[in-house]
């Protein structure tokens, strides 16, 4: 939601900058009021994301601590590296992502006699690819409009930022298809011999 409110802060801001009367023609009140609904916009964004983050950590750690029972062979540390990891820097741009393979793994089903071992790991790649890609296109950008000076500079920084917006809203649809997932995949697997009954 934060995400979708930043967008269209940026189109807001985006569209005053290339009114039908170009920018030079926009006031410099105009200007704060978009710059200001801008960075309201960016620190509603922070907020949410910390929000988030914890939650999504603390399930993270939980399905961990699951797929510790489902596949013990998987894993060689600790259910405290599913949080741990993420803190690590530069490590936490791929231990995190080991982490998931190995939980996605574990939760999923048995084969049954005489059927291949096969395991589909769009879900975890797409959520993981989406997740580095904008975490780091948005510091980079975010880092240009904070740095932005000239006018060009500016309508150029905001447009990347929209992107980088729009990542960070598909980046949340995918998260959110991959808990929502893997928790049925672990649910569905412990309700089946040998773990539970079928």
């Amino acid at each position: 939601m934060s995400d979708l409110f930043a967008v269209y802060a940026g189109v807001r801001f985006s569209m005053l900058l290339d009114g039908d009367d170009g920018f030079a023609f926009a006031s410099q009140r105009e200007l704060d009021d978009a710059d200001a609904l801008y960075r309201m916009a960016g620190q509603f964004q922070g907020t949410a994301f910390l929000a988030c983050a914890i939650v999504f950590i603390v399930w993270f750690h939980s399905v961990r601590r699951v797929a510790g029972v489902l596949g013990p062979d998987r894993f060689r540390s600790g259910p405290g590296w599913a949080i741990g990891a993420w803190f690590i820097p530069l490590a936490n741009f791929w231990m995190p992502y080991r982490i998931a393979v190995n939980i996605w793994g574990a939760g999923t089903r048995l084969p049954a006699d005489g059927e291949p071992y096969k395991v589909s790991m769009w879900p975890v790649n797409l959520w993981w690819g989406l997740f580095a890609t904008t975490t780091l296109f948005s510091w980079y950008v975010g880092r240009r409009y904070e740095n932005a000076e000239a006018l060009d500079e500016i309508r150029d920084a905001v447009l990347q930022v929209m992107v980088a917006d729009a990542l960070d809203v598909a980046a949340a649809a995918a998260a959110l298809y991959f808990a929502v997932r893997l928790t049925a995949m672990q649910r569905l697997k412990a309700s089946e011999p040998p773990y539970g009954t079928a």
